[in-house]
């Protein structure tokens, strides 16, 4: 019995990945994100990540997959989960509310031509909505991914990556994977010479 559930969970997971693979649009999507973030670090900005509860986890996991290494042994690049700062982070949900932890850090760090990376399985997470809202005004581009809807940060993304799915944990589980391939792709991009 636990051996089907097992197996059920697993089909699953590669159904999800597998509609992902057969997805045109969203595989030019994540090229396009790939293009981005090579310009975008190339030209001296950051990429910030933000997300809540497994998807903070995600994305502190790829903003160090930047800051730190993938593949290669190379320069570090300027990337950064914005929940880092738990100090920031229960002072401004304490004083503002958690719906404005994002966006205050947002006007405070982010500049014209940085990348902001929400990752919201539902896209209805309101202190990222809030947080793209500010990246409108202050010249950010912002990456949405999400699930199979998009929620409300379908209207507020530059670029969407909603993955087709309405699964909180297989939604998780491609935003790793579109995220693993979007890291490798970037460094090669960027340290080719070094490889």
């Amino acid at each position: 019995m636990h051996q089907d559930k097992i197996k059920h969970i697993l089909t699953n997971s590669i159904s999800v990945k597998q509609a992902v693979l057969n997805d045109d649009e969203l595989l030019r999507t994540i090229e396009t994100v790939v293009e981005l973030m090579v310009s975008t670090f190339s030209n001296g900005n950051k990429v910030l990540f933000c997300g809540n509860g497994g998807s903070a986890a995600d994305a502190q996991h790829l903003a160090a997959e930047f800051s730190g290494r993938f593949y290669s042994d190379r320069n570090p690049l300027p990337s950064e989960a914005l929940h880092c700062n738990t100090s920031f982070l229960t002072a401004v949900g304490n004083d503002y509310g958690y719906e404005f932890v994002y966006s205050r850090m947002m006007k405070g760090i982010g500049r014209p031509g940085d990348i902001l990376v929400g990752l919201s399985t539902s896209g209805n997470s309101s202190n990222i909505i809030n947080a793209f809202e500010v990246c409108r005004e202050i010249g950010v581009v912002t990456i949405g991914m999400t699930g199979a809807t998009g929620g409300k940060m379908l209207g507020l993304s530059d670029h969407i990556i909603n993955v087709p799915s309405t699964d909180t944990p297989r939604i998780q589980e491609s935003h790793i994977t579109i995220g693993h391939i979007i890291c490798q792709l970037v460094e090669e991009r960027l340290f080719s010479q070094a490889l």
